[in-house]
This record gives structure tokens, sequence and C-alpha cells, in this order.
């Protein structure tokens, strides 16, 4: 990835920050990522959502795919401005979950919007973990058109925050996140 510039005079991560240390469970780099969830707007497969696909990367990175259909347009032939920082959110996500293996949520997403994203191309996205606090996770991502070394067109970053499972039974579908909770327990960091 290129190196980001500053935004508004800021540093990133805005805090001291400790290298982010990949889970034992993590996959392996080049691994090809399943679904977190059938229902996810951003992984899952059913109709409506992004359809991204994951693969993991180098050290703490991910790299994922989003191809603009005409479902996903904002103003006529381009992609909705909505639409694409969801893309990143899920990007950034995919990396905290599968490299950290912490359940987490985001916090706050910047997204910089720096060229058209046209109907019929692809993002491809490259999510990176840039650092841990406590309970806190900084992450960045960038996505080139059309191919990994194509023009920069979206860049963002995010802040997510460490969360048991708690916080999504008691928020969420308390079934669904069971099932979740009991399908991983063995490979991520889970307080009993």
């Amino acid at each position: 990835m290129s190196e980001e510039p500053p935004r508004d005079g800021q540093p990133w991560p805005p805090v001291g920050t400790e290298p982010p240390a990949p889970h034992p469970h993590a996959p392996e780099p080049g691994t090809e990522l399943d679904t977190h969830y059938a229902w996810c707007f951003g992984c899952g497969d059913h109709d409506g959502g992004l359809h991204m696909r994951s693969t993991v990367g180098e050290r703490v990175e991910v790299h994922a795919r989003f191809t603009v259909a005409e479902a996903h347009q904002g103003a006529p032939g381009l992609a909705h401005g909505g639409l694409l920082a969801c893309a990143f959110d899920e990007a950034l996500g995919t990396a905290v979950g599968n490299i950290l293996r912490r359940p987490a949520v985001t916090a706050k997403l910047e997204t910089d919007f720096l060229r058209p994203v046209p109907v019929g191309s692809t993002l491809f996205i490259t999510a990176k973990l840039d650092g841990t606090a406590g309970r806190k996770i900084y992450a960045s991502a960038e996505g080139h058109l059309d191919a990994d070394d194509g023009p920069v067109a979206v860049r963002a970053r995010a802040l997510f925050v460490q969360v048991g499972f708690e916080h999504f039974t008691k928020h969420g579908d308390p079934d669904a996140v069971g099932k979740l909770q009991r399908a991983s327990r063995e490979s991520w960091e889970i307080n009993p």
C-alpha cells in the first residue's frame, strides 16, 4: 500500500499503539475467506448485498474485491458513496475479524473519495491493521480501480473496538449469534 497522506494534520493511528499480532488460528496468507454470516450485507450471498470476496494477504492485510453493479448507483452510472463506505467497512472488519480473531465493532470510519467509481468497475481493496491500543484496533485501506495496481479511487481508515459476544446477543439476534459463537469458540479470543 502507498503511504497515506496525513488528514487534517492528524497522524494515524492518532494514539500510541502496539503492532497488531495475528491470532495463532488466523488463516494463512493466500486463504480465500468464506462469508462470516450468510445474511451479512457485505459478504453474504443473498440478493441485494455487495457479494464481496476476500483473501488473506501477507503480514496483517486482507485483499477484498467489490464489483459495482447497477443496483449500487448513486448518480447515473456511478457507485453510491455510502455503498463504497460500506464496502470499505466490510474489508476493514474482515481484516480485524480474521487476523486478530476478536469480535469488534466499527466505532469510526473515515472515507476519502479520490475519483469516480463507475458501474461495472471492480475495486481491489487492501485493508491492513495499523495497531492496537487496549480494546481499540486501528486499520486503514485503499481501493484501486480495476486492478491491484490501478489508480487509487478510495481510501479509508477506521477505529474498531473489541467487544464481548454479549454485545451482539443484547443488541442483535441472540439465536443467530449463539450459533456463530458456538462455531467460532475454538479459534476466537472469547471470554468464557
